[in-house]
Order: structure tokens, then C-alpha cells, then sequence
């Protein structure tokens, strides 16, 4: 299907913010908001914004990607993930103004864009659906428990590493004392808000997502460590219970990394987006 891409700059806070839309002959009433992860802008790393965009338009799906307030072209000071909610909201604004046909809008994002869009998605009822690539949960502790489940068990299996020990050309008081540190680290109870709130990420991630009764893909990478944190995450009771829901979707890229950056990979996320979009 063929497809235009649209220039846009709109106003947000008394400045003004820069997107592009990207919008089939013929757009369905549903529409995809790329929210991007920090530091990065509209084109995403290795362009996979940009390719995601006119892969979905050539599906007859509109959508935007833009920079927010200090990112890429956009004026403003830079700011934190979970302080983007009024430039998703005017990034909402101005999607539906370049494309009048629009009646939704799924907010897409990867790492802290998704954890972004996971916190603001309950506010505006113009949203129906989320989907979630890698969503950012760190915290001290749990990337401590991650890094000793999944990066030591696979270190200690590696032929590498026991061949540089047996050469001698290995620092055994070094790693004796990063791995102190870390079992240290992963021993302590989570600790409360270390962006903003009261709650740990974790907490304000499940509580949000808990309230929005929207439709949630999840797709997680699996050579990546803030993957594998979310998914030690939500193997707890109460986001097992919630991922459990018919409403959320889950997939996995065994061999993939944080952003997906091989073609078969961002080809692969671009697919399962499309057509999971058309499924309901």
C-alpha cells in the first residue's frame, strides 16, 4: 500500500516538538505512537522507528514517531521517561489532527519509551492498546539477581573463560570482588522510588498496567539483561496473575538483542506488531 510521510512540529508547554507522520492512502481507524526510549530521537537505533513506521503504513496502519522536550530536534530541556506524559499527550494531539480518520492509538515503545508509555496509557482514554519491547524495571536489585541468574551461569559455562583461567590471564581477586559486590546488592530488600513517587519502578509499572484495561504486547528480547530482568519480574505472583490476563500477549526473540538489531530481528518485531494490530 502506498504511503506519505508528513513533517509535523506542534506545540507543547509553549515549545515546540518534531515528528513525523507516516500515513497509508487509505488509514485504518487505529494508529501506532512510536514513544522513544532515552537518549534517542524519532529515527531509533539503526532507523528501526523509521522502518517500523512504513512497515506498518504499507499495512494500511498510520504512524507517528516524534522527539520530546531536549531530544533531536525538539526544543526544550532533556527529561526523564517518567516525565514525557504531557509531550505523549500532545504527540496524541497533533497524530489526530494530521490524520482525521484516526478514532485510536497504540503507544509502541522499547525499554524506559515502553515503561513510558506504560505509565501514561491509563490516562488518556483515547488509548486502546499497548505494546511493550523490553520494558525498563531496573532496579539496583534486580538487575544484581539478574546478572548472578542469567550473565554468571552463562560466564561460567563459557569455554573462554576457563581457558583464560587455565592460561593465567585471568583476574580471580577482581572478579571474587564484583561478585561480592553484586551477591551484596542482590541480597537487599527492593528499595522505594528512585525516579519519582513513592513506589519502586516495578511497583509503579504493575500498578499502571493493573488499571489500564487495555490490550498489552509484550515482546521481550533474549540476549538482553533488561529483558531478563522484566522477565524475572513478572514471574512474581502478582504480575504473573496479570500477564496471565487474556488481554496481554507475550513473544520472544531467544537470540536477539535490547534493540533488535539485526534485520531478521527488527523484521520479526515489525510482523508481530502488524499483525497482532490486525487480530482485534
Amino acid at each position: 500500500m502506498l504511503f506519505d510521510e508528513k513533517a509535523l512540529a506542534f506545540p507543547c508547554a509553549g515549545q515546540w516538538l518534531v515528528g513525523v507522520a507516516t500515513v497509508p492512502m487509505q488509514p485504518g481507524r487505529r494508529g501506532v505512537l512510536v514513544v522513544v526510549g532515552g537518549p534517542q530521537y524519532r529515527a531509533g537505533s539503526h532507523r528501526q522507528f523509521t522502518l517500523l513506521a512504513r512497515a506498518l503504513a504499507a499495512q494500511g496502519i498510520a504512524a507517528m514517531r516524534f522527539d520530546y522536550r531536549g531530544m533531536g530536534d525538539s526544543d526544550g530541556e532533556m527529561r526523564g521517561f517518567d516525565d514525557i506524559g504531557l509531550d505523549v499527550r500532545c504527540a496524541i494531539d497533533a497524530f489526530f489532527a494530521a490524520v482525521p480518520g484516526l478514532q485510536e492509538v497504540v503507544l509502541w515503545g522499547l525499554c524506559d519509551g515502553a515503561s513510558a508509555a506504560a505509565l501514561y496509557a491509563e490516562s488518556d482514554a483515547r488509548v486502546s492498546a499497548l505494546v511493550l519491547l523490553n520494558p525498563w524495571v531496573r532496579t539496583d536489585e534486580g538487575l544484581a539477581r539478574s546478572t548472578l541468574k542469567h550473565y554468571y551461569r552463562e560466564r561460567f559455562l563459557s569455554p573462554v573463560l576457563w581457558k583464560k583461567i587455565a592460561q593465567g590471564r585471568f583476574d580471580m581477586r577482581a572478579a571474587a570482588r564484583s561478585l561480592v559486590d553484586i551477591l551484596a546488592r542482590a541480597s537487599k530488600p527492593r528499595q522505594a522510588g528512585k525516579t519519582s513517587g513513592s513506589e519502586a519502578l516495578p511497583e509503579r509499572m504493575h500498578g499502571a498496567l493493573s488499571r489500564f484495561d487495555g490490550k498489552v504486547l509484550v515482546v521481550l528480547s533474549g540476549a538482553d539483561l533488561t529483558a531478563r530482568e522484566f522477565a524475572d519480574t513478572a514471574a512474581a505472583p502478582g504480575w504473573k496473575g496479570l500477564l496471565e490476563a487474556p488481554r496481554f500477549t507475550r513473544h520472544e526473540l531467544a537470540r536477539a538483542d535490547h534493540t533488535f538489531s539485526r534485520r531478521e530481528w527488527r523484521d520479526q518485531v515489525a510482523a508481530w506488531t502488524a499483525d497482532w494490530l490486525h487480530s482485534w
